[in-house]
């Protein structure tokens, strides 16, 4: 008796006498070319000679001469194979003939043959996209490496698995390592027929074609329709990609059948529908023969744990074919799918383009075509604020030699020789405030007024980027039937169903469903809560040792003799501070990754949606406390506990905290953030190019050393040479868009050009995606989704700590607050002459701390110091000799720091509310579109009924 597939117990109740559960033991396949009398092959046996390539007198591959060559008519191909028809009375003559003539046959007929081989190829490649029958189509593909000393389990589960399979109605068919090219891999292809297709549909309440959308062009606008009518260089060729037609769908049941679209069944389910079913089936398998009660809560099922253990090397769907193709696009037409996304999206030089998402969801499924439409969302929004960010950075450099407090630092001849007290203890000297001349310059370049209304248009970007999305989410939900995907569609994840023994009613489904009661959901979430917080403190432990490095360096860079290193010292400390970051980033990464994962299955989820929520959750606080520890203490903690000359802050293993130039933290904040945002994308870039590609080298370079004649480099072979697409799916994809979103939004005000560097990194970025899935992956299980998940509301956290961060970078951390009071409070002419005196100090050199007493003073240039200046803003107490306290203009530039704050944030919540309110989630022709698919629905229901009644009084009257 075959096993109910997990999961569906309670479902297949109603349906056991369906002919869909008929077992599928031997399939007789008779047909020219082929060995009538082959002998009967065990799952995972080997059959010699299958795909033979053809010798040069047999211009057509056995058994594949109709179905292949109607097949590449259709596609516009000519494959047509030369033949010589000259009798042997005119070879003999052509011999009498002149040589450069004989040479000039040669020529022909040697290309002949490499034509005839290469389309021999072609020929015997596209045949291998379906089983030896020509007509059923591979929807999976199960690989493995037998070995000579194999464990005899792994050949058992093999075997089990897939005799299991055959009952729950699948179609097998093997190829045994002596038809591989390596000489060493065994493969299963696995067919769904259409009776199993349908059950399935029914089981997973996919959505099928109901009736043709008869709403979409009277919903158009007149400005959607003027629009079209301007040519564009963006938009994809029409002609190469025909806009295909729009259904109302909806779940799929065989008792109603005839109200489906189903014009072909072929066509009816896509690859994409057909591999997903496919897939649900493998993955609820067993492999082990065990009793039924032995059997009820087990393990022991599933592909997935198949390829686990290495029972199985891969389990993949297949590629359409070869990606590229030496006639044109423009001329013939495709070859396949995967060239048409090739061409379309893939190919670098399409890099202006917009994405053909359509063709992307149908050929990868729903979860991948919403990431790739997201990106393109994210990168067109990019857009316009990299353009204002440049400007703002144009602006700065245009007027950089009109910035009065830089050029009193760098020019003015008292200021610029002003005695500057020491920057750290004993190694470091006194030092003229010329020394931060270059520092200043570069200072303004990114602190100036542009900068702060870049920052304001940055947080009101935020705001829009994510409402005009969440439109946008909408309109694709609506349009790939995935509005309702995770209520009513999600099943329950295999594992969760094996490693839950406790079952209980659904009071909506009134199913039995595997339960986890309260108080064990509280106890795992406290566990991983608590292991999550130690590993967050192992974070911050690095990011201090990195503050250490930076507060050793720079007093021993203080200190050098030279010149040159020690007017630079900050620089350099900065820069190797922010590189040795980067690397402590990379390395924690891969650890934590293990970490998040083995928290998230220690908490039991149900779906797989919830369990991707919470992993990616765990991983982006590892993530950002990972990447954005150290430019937060930049931004918010350098140089703002420091004290003053005579009272240092030693709290921090009694050493002295590290201190800003005259000039401000800004430009070390700028010089963390571009090292670690664009060294970042830099490392992830190469490593997506180069890493697929010497995987797939190294895979298949065993494979293309066999030049044999006699065998034929399948499709399935070479997909399997492939390599795989990551476990964690599109995770790393997001997490990297993610944080570069936070370093975009968080940190601006610091780096304006931080838009542009995102924007360059994402075009390139969606090229390089398109390309890795189109060429370089296996292609991954098309699975569905309904949107971004828990990514949005990460996206939405982010752009709330943006505004904030913004806020106070530009009242803390830059001089804009300060420059402002000092205008228009304490500027005897209304201008910032005499700016930088104002925002130093003066100490008397008398009252140092001993361990603060430089041991070289430099008396040779400096002469006998008896005061020297520092930033801030204190006086000294002349009731008090050797105590300074804050002057009011302290206070009173603290006072409009908080006040900008709260006007900033105000500001900017009222305009996201406003935003929110004018914009609504949902654009009004989809809710119009959900409403007629519902009525429809409802008429199709009602329909059904009165047919079934109708049925059943004339079987009652017949009777």
């Amino acid at each position: 008796m075959a096993r109910v597939p997990i999961g569906f117990e309670l479902q297949e109740e109603g349906h056991k006498g369906d002919p869909a559960l008929i077992n599928v033991t031997q399939i007789n396949v008779n047909y020219p070319g082929y060995p009538q009398d082959q002998p009967e092959v065990a799952p995972g046996g080997s059959e010699p000679g299958l795909y033979p390539s053809v010798s040069d007198n047999s211009p057509a591959p056995i058994g594949f001469e109709g179905h292949v060559q109607s097949e590449l008519k259709e596609n516009g191909e000519d494959n047509s194979v030369s033949v010589n028809m000259d009798s042997p009375q005119n070879e003999e003559a052509g011999e009498d003939e002149e040589g450069g003539a004989k040479v000039e046959k040669d020529k022909e007929e040697e290309e002949t043959k490499l034509i005839d081989r290469f389309t021999q190829q072609m020929i015997n490649e596209k045949a291998t996209l379906v089983f030896r029958d020509g007509k059923r189509k591979i929807d999976y593909v199960l690989a493995y490496e037998p070995e000579d000393n194999e464990d005899l389990k792994k050949e058992q589960r093999r075997n089990t698995f897939e005799k299991n399979l055959i009952e729950e109605g699948l179609e097998l068919e093997h190829e045994g390592k002596e038809t591989s090219k390596n000489g060493k891999t065994c493969f299963t292809k696995v067919h769904v027929p259409w009776e199993t297709m349908l059950r399935y549909a029914e089981l997973l309440n996919v959505k099928m074609p109901l009736a043709v959308n008869d709403m979409e062009t009277q919903l158009e606008s007149c400005f959607e329709n003027c629009w079209k009518k301007f040519p564009s260089p963006f938009e994809l060729d029409e002609d190469l990609l025909p806009e295909e037609p729009n259904y109302f769908t909806a779940p799929f049941n065989r008792s109603r059948m005839d109200q489906f679209v189903i014009k072909d069944k072929d066509t009816f389910f896509t690859h994409a529908q057909r591999s997903k079913i496919c897939y649900e089936i493998l993955s609820r398998a067993h492999f082990l023969d065990l009793d039924d009660d032995d059997d009820k809560f087990n393990k022991k099922f599933g592909v997935r744990k198949l390829v686990d253990n290495q029972t199985y090397n891969a389990a993949y769907p297949l590629h359409d074919g070869r990606y590229h193709s030496d006639h044109s696009l423009l001329t013939v037409g495709k070859d396949n799918d995967r060239h048409l996304l090739y061409e379309l999206w893939a190919r670098p030089g399409r890099w202006y383009k917009y994405q053909p998402l359509d063709q992307i969801r149908g050929y990868f499924g729903e979860k991948v075509g919403i990431y790739f439409s997201w990106l393109g969302f994210y990168t067109s929004m990019l857009i316009p604020v990299a353009i204002a960010g440049v400007v703002a950075f144009i602006y700065g450099l245009a007027t950089i030699m009109d910035d009065v407090p830089s050029t009193e630092i760098c020019e003015d001849p008292v200021i610029s020789n002003y005695t500057m007290c020491p920057m750290c203890d004993q190694r470091c000297s006194y030092w003229h405030l010329s020394d931060s001349c270059t520092y200043s310059r570069a200072t303004y370049l990114f602190d100036n007024p542009a900068t702060v209304c870049f920052a304001i248009v940055m947080a009101l970007w935020a705001s829009f980027f994510l409402e005009f999305w969440k439109r946008r989410q909408a309109e694709i939900e609506y349009e790939w039937d995935v509005a309702d995907f995770e209520e009513g569609e999600e099943t329950v994840r295999p594992e969760y169903e094996a490693s839950v023994s406790r079952r209980r009613t659904n009071p909506v489904t009134n199913r039995e469903e595997p339960y986890v009661p309260g108080w064990s959901k509280g106890f795992r979430y406290f566990t991983s809560f608590s292991i999550l917080l130690f590993f967050l403190a192992l974070v911050l432990a690095a990011v201090f040792s990195v503050i250490l490095y930076r507060i050793v360096m720079s007093a021993i860079l203080y200190g050098n003799s030279e010149s040159i290193i020690k007017t630079r010292a900050s620089f350099i400390s900065s820069i190797s501070a922010a590189c040795i970051n980067l690397v402590i980033i990379l390395i924690l990464n891969m650890f934590y990754q293990r970490v998040a994962y083995f928290l998230t299955e220690l908490e039991q989820h149900r779906t797989l949606t919830e369990w991707e929520d919470a992993f990616t959750f765990k991983m982006f606080l590892f993530q950002f406390v990972n990447f954005y520890s150290s430019i937060f203490y930049i931004a918010f903690f350098k140089g703002k506990f420091v004290g003053r000359p005579g009272d240092y802050n030693r709290s921090l293993l009694d050493k002295r905290q590290e201190e800003c130039d005259p000039s401000g933290c800004l430009i070390e904040l700028c010089i963390q953030l571009g090292i670690v945002m664009v060294g970042k994308q830099i490392i992830n870039n190469v490593k997506e190019i180069l890493i697929p590609k010497l995987m797939v080298w190294f895979r298949s370079r065993q494979s293309l050393k066999e030049t044999s004649e006699e065998k034929v480099y399948s499709r399935w072979e070479q997909d399997y040479n492939l390599a795989s697409m990551p476990a964690l799916g599109l995770f790393d994809e997001y997490l990297e868009m993610v944080i570069q979103y936070g370093f975009v939004t968080i940190f601006v005000a610091a780096f304006p050009l931080a838009p542009l560097f995102a924007l360059l990194n994402n075009v390139i970025e969606i090229r390089v995606d398109a390309y890795k899935f189109t060429t370089q992956w296996k292609r991954p299980l098309a699975e569905r989704a309904q949107d971004i998940g828990i990514w949005f509301g990460i996206l939405r956290g982010i752009s709330a700590i943006a505004v904030i961060s913004n806020a106070a970078i530009i009242a803390f951390t830059s001089e804009f607050i300060p420059k402002l009071v000092y205008l228009y409070g304490y500027s005897p002419d209304q201008t910032l002459s005499g700016y930088t005196n104002f925002s130093l100090s003066e100490f008397k050199v008398q009252y140092f701390a001993p361990q603060s007493v430089p041991d070289d003073p430099k008396m040779e240039i400096f002469g006998n110091v008896t005061q020297c200046r520092y930033r801030g803003y204190f006086a000294d107490d002349p009731s008090s000799p050797g105590e300074y306290k804050y002057t009011m203009a302290y206070w009173h530039i603290l006072a409009a720091k908080l006040a900008f704050v709260v006007v900033f944030e105000n500001l900017v919540v009222f305009c996201t509310w406003l935003v929110m309110y004018l914009v609504p989630d949902m654009p009004y022709k989809v809710k119009l579109q959900m409403l007629r698919e519902n009525f429809l629905a409802k008429e199709a229901l009602f329909s059904a009924d009165s047919i079934q009644k109708q049925r059943e009084r004339k079987n009652a009257s017949s009777n």
